[in-house]
């Protein structure tokens, strides 16, 4: 098994899980955090055709239709696009699905007048490959918004310094350079109630690990000029209505790139 059908397989076997606990409310940096940040620097799509690559279940996806898009998506994993049809025929918004791969778009060139890819460019072997490809399915002018994972704080190495308190102060990072190439990295949702955490256990994520400079040297690469950066941090309101969020104020967890066609 190469490493695209690795990162396919585990998604396969992630989705039923993941759809079930992000959808009961327990995945709360993407909720109070991530997303609200996204939508915070993304520019107006009302009107436009956009595509979601790497959409999951659809939670983001229907949040960009409802912001006035005519949006399609696509994910590797069938099951995310089963549950994500699902909610469409019963809350229709004009959504088309597609089992599909970032670095094999099923769509023509100069398709789309944007993409968005919400956490997913992180997790696949090759996103320079997926940036190519988004990069060839817009039309020009058009941009492509996503968010990954820092890579400068989250690294092969990290571990979350508390004080006695339980308030986090520090996070401790190393191994930058290392590529871990798909190695696997179990964990699931830390906000899930404990008897949840027993029935679905970890999911079990290949890690792709780029660093900011290869990331940067990628999107370059694939031809775009980057117009915009940011690293979400919760405010101190949000921290007091979701205290969980608190760590996610000592480093970004987060960045956020937009880039142009």
């Amino acid at each position: 098994m190469d490493n695209n059908q690795k990162a396919s397989h585990h998604w396969n076997l992630n989705a039923p899980a993941w759809t079930a606990l992000t959808r009961a409310g327990y995945d709360i940096y993407r909720d109070y955090l991530n997303t609200p940040a996204f939508f915070g620097i993304l520019p107006k799509i009302e009107g436009l055709t956009g595509l979601d690559i790497g959409c999951g279940e659809g939670h983001n996806t229907r949040l960009l239709a409802e912001n006035g898009a005519q949006m399609k998506a696509i994910d590797v994993a069938e099951y995310f696009i089963e549950k994500a049809r699902e909610t469409e025929m019963e809350q229709p918004l004009g959504i088309r699905y597609e089992v599909a791969s970032a670095t094999e778009l099923p769509f023509e060139d100069a398709s789309f007048d944007f993409a968005a890819s919400f956490m997913c460019l992180m997790d696949i072997p090759n996103p320079e490959v997926a940036l190519k490809e988004a990069f060839r399915v817009l039309k020009p002018g058009g941009f492509l918004q996503f968010s990954i994972l820092h890579p400068c704080f989250i690294t092969p190495h990290r571990k979350n310094l508390r004080d006695s308190n339980g308030r986090t102060y520090a996070i401790e990072v190393g191994d930058y350079f290392r590529f871990l190439d798909g190695e696997i990295e179990e964990w699931i949702f830390g906000a899930a109630p404990a008897h949840l955490k027993e029935l679905y256990g970890n999911f079990k994520v290949p890690v792709f690990n780029f660093t900011l400079t290869q990331w940067f040297h990628a999107v370059i690469d694939a031809g775009f000029a980057i117009e915009q950066i940011n690293e979400p941090c919760p405010s101190e309101e949000t921290v007091k209505k979701i205290p969980y969020l608190q760590d996610a104020q000592v480093v970004p967890y987060f960045l956020h790139i937009r880039c142009r066609k």
